[in-house]
Formats: C-alpha cells, sequence, structure tokens
C-alpha cells in the first residue's frame, strides 16, 4: 500500500510533526486547517483555498469529500462562514460536524478538516 504526503509547509507541521494531507487505500485525509485574514469569514476562506489546494495535489476536489469537521472557538462565528461553505460543497455536501473548542492560537477563528474519496 502506497501512501503520499502532502506538506504546504504550513507554520505548524515542522513544529508540531504532521503534513497538511495524507493519501492512502484511496482516501485523502486533510488535517486541521486554519486561514489567514482578520476575521472568521476571511479566514475561512482562506482555509478552503489550502484545503482545495491539498485537495488538487491529491488528485481530488470538494465534490469528493465525504466528511468535514469545523472546529471554532466561539460557535457563535460559524453561521457567517455558512455561504462559503455552501459554496465549497454545493451540491455534494459531505457528512458534518461543528465542535466549539480551543484552538492553538486565539488568533484563528475557524479550522476545517476534511477527509474525501479519491475519484
Amino acid at each position: 500500500m502506497a501512501i503520499h504526503r502532502i506538506h504546504t509547509g504550513g507554520e505548524y507541521e515542522e513544529k508540531v510533526g504532521y503534513c497538511r494531507a495524507v493519501v492512502a487505500c484511496g482516501m485523502v485525509h486533510v488535517a486541521g486547517t486554519v486561514g489567514h485574514g482578520e476575521n472568521v469569514v476571511a479566514q475561512c476562506q482562506s482555509a478552503l483555498e489550502i484545503i482545495e489546494s491539498a485537495l488538487h495535489e491529491a488528485g481530488t476536489s470538494f465534490d469528493q469529500v465525504v466528511r468535514v469537521t469545523y472546529m471554532l472557538p466561539d460557535r457563535a462565528e460559524f453561521e457567517p462562514c455558512w455561504p462559503l461553505l455552501e459554496k465549497a460543497f454545493g451540491a455534494n455536501p459531505p457528512a458534518a460536524t461543528m465542535i466549539e473548542c480551543g484552538l492553538i492560537d486565539p488568533k484563528y477563528r475557524i479550522e476545517i478538516e476534511v477527509t474525501a474519496v479519491l475519484p
């Protein structure tokens, strides 16, 4: 079984010891991803772009995502992200979970983790 690891050079990849995504057994596991920006919407958009890039490198896309987990330090900030999430997943929505929790740095307002299948 071949395993392909995708590194994007994110700040915490080396510090924590992980990679952005792992492709194994026909599945793509994208690590929890935070984005850049001054507010939750900008960070959500940025995180989705980083995830999309990792999915593309793995050979898949948002329409093949089967599971997504959203983590936010304040659940009240989730609703403003909904239009971006609907646009990303559209007619192919994955199973989803939203968790209210602390993130690695208080400047981050959302972290998104996905699992996709290879087409």
